[in-house]
């Protein structure tokens, strides 16, 4: 059999390359030109950033939003991993003949579509006094079926003999949580925040339903408003888009080797 030649799978990595970083050149070469030039196509570096960044966080005042969804999404993170790594230690440590039914009932929430639980959620927070509040994002964030199902996965593969060990030397559960599961977990916790993350910085849908002062907007929903005037500076556009991109390209590298070692634990859980 003769031996395939790279050349075509270079090229195919070139190509794939080119079209996963030019979204991100032709936003930073925009950022630093006027909307004329923007609309026109060019696709080099102008003279505008500082004039750009100084409208967008006058305009827009991009410091609020900012901290809004940064406050969110370091909240629901941390809630997230600890509620839901509770959950996969328990799924896992604690047999129970009732264990599998409400682990095939997690995995069929799974499939539930997010439009099916607008209005029913809507009403519920309407009727409890949490519209408009950052609780209505909050919880119902922090226990997502999938961050439960990612670490139920990953602790198949967790050394139960460890916990029986630590039983027997008298640690009481929590103990054994947060001082045996949680620093053996570390790469799993690492994915899973990354996760949480980024879909809790970048959430629009709920956020715009549920918002309904300027003061508390979030990143995703200050981008749009600045996008949705009549006649859009798109300079100014793409600053709030790099000042929203900023955070989750910086978790996601300062996690990378974490995150690829939690995935592939999860795979293989």
């Amino acid at each position: 059999m003769a031996k395939h030649t790279p050349i075509g799978r270079i090229v195919f990595l070139s190509l794939a390359s080119f079209f996963s970083i030019f979204p991100f050149y032709w936003m930073i070469a925009s950022a630093t030109n006027q909307t004329k030039d923007i609309t026109m196509g060019k696709l080099t570096f102008g003279s505008h950033l500082l004039e750009n960044a100084r409208n967008a966080f006058s305009h827009a005042d991009l410091f609020s939003p900012f901290l809004n969804s940064m406050l969110l999404a370091v909240v629901i993170t941390v809630l997230s991993l600890v509620i839901c790594g509770i959950a996969g230690y328990a799924f896992i440590l604690f047999p129970s003949r009732k264990r599998d039914a409400l682990f095939t009932i997690l995995i069929a929430s799974m499939m539930v579509p997010f439009a099916v639980k607008i209005i029913p959620m809507f009403r519920f927070f309407a009727s409890v006094g949490l519209i408009n509040s950052f609780w209505a994002i909050i919880l119902p964030a922090v226990g997502t079926p999938f961050v439960i199902f990612f670490f139920r996965q990953n602790s198949v593969t967790f050394p139960v003999d460890t916990i029986h060990a630590a039983r027997v030397d008298g640690l009481g559960e929590f103990s054994i949580f947060f001082r045996i599961y949680t620093p053996i977990m570390r790469p799993t916790y690492a994915a899973a925040g990354i996760f949480v993350f980024m879909a809790t910085w970048n959430n629009y849908l709920w956020p715009l339903i549920v918002i309904q002062s300027n003061d508390k907007y979030t990143m995703p929903l200050a981008v749009a408003n600045l996008a949705a005037e009549f006649n859009p500076d798109y300079g100014m556009v793409m600053i709030g888009i790099i000042v929203s991109t900023l955070p989750t390209v910086l978790v996601f590298f300062l996690l990378q080797k974490s995150f690829v070692e939690g995935i592939v634990g999860s795979v293989k859980g």
